[in-house]
């Protein structure tokens, strides 16, 4: 499986990092080793000293697809979940500063976190899911994909241009403003709505 990101797809994050806004979705990805395995915490690595949470809501691929057309990308998925996109901040600045990939700031071992999946059919519509991280009982971002700039099945058309969609991939859609840097001992909580999706220790 792999897991495809999606950056820059919330307005409000693209200005609170002054970024560029841009024309098309911007693509990265993550290997399997990313991802955080369950009940493990997360350790922020040696290398950085400002890692980011940043948190996103994900859609898993649940059948084999190329060059999807927008308007029958929902027979590609029946499950949303939330995760987060844990990026060494201060590494990804000196590696866009040299014009260099980002994968050493975004993919390393635990920078993906995969919280629970949830059936689609339980949301009344995919394009308006509220989704928030409390950061030690604190709410430090909140979320709606109705806000997304490329909602899920425009992602998934244009992703798919590109790489063969499998069972099982999975795509990080975005993250909204307030993202910030995280702490040994915090503890991070997402949510979908008001249910409970994942919870982490940072170390």
């Amino acid at each position: 499986m792999k897991i495809i990101c999606i950056g820059r797809n919330y307005a409000d994050h693209i200005k609170e990092l002054d970024n560029a806004k841009p024309s098309e979705p911007i693509i990265f990805l993550k290997p399997d080793t990313a991802i955080l395995l369950k009940k493990q915490p997360f350790f922020i690595p040696e290398f950085s000293n400002d890692v980011h949470h940043e948190v996103e809501l994900l859609v898993r691929i649940n059948k084999i697809g190329k060059h999807i057309d927008q308007k029958f990308a929902f027979k590609y998925y029946d499950e949303i979940g939330l995760g987060i996109d844990f990026t060494a901040r201060d590494l990804q600045a000196e590696l866009k500063e040299k014009g260099l990939p980002w994968e050493k700031a975004k993919a390393f071992d635990g920078a993906a976190v995969v919280g629970n999946f949830i059936k689609k059919e339980s949301f009344k519509d995919i394009n308006n899911i509220e989704f928030s991280l409390k950061r030690n009982g604190k709410t430090v971002q909140n979320g709606n994909s109705m806000l997304m700039m490329w909602k899920i099945d425009a992602l998934i058309e244009y992703i798919s241009k590109y790489f063969t969609l499998k069972i099982g991939d999975i795509i990080f859609t975005g993250t909204p403003a307030g993202v910030g840097r995280v702490e040994a001992e915090d503890r991070l909580t997402g949510y979908i709505g008001e249910t409970e999706i994942f919870s982490i220790k940072v170390k």
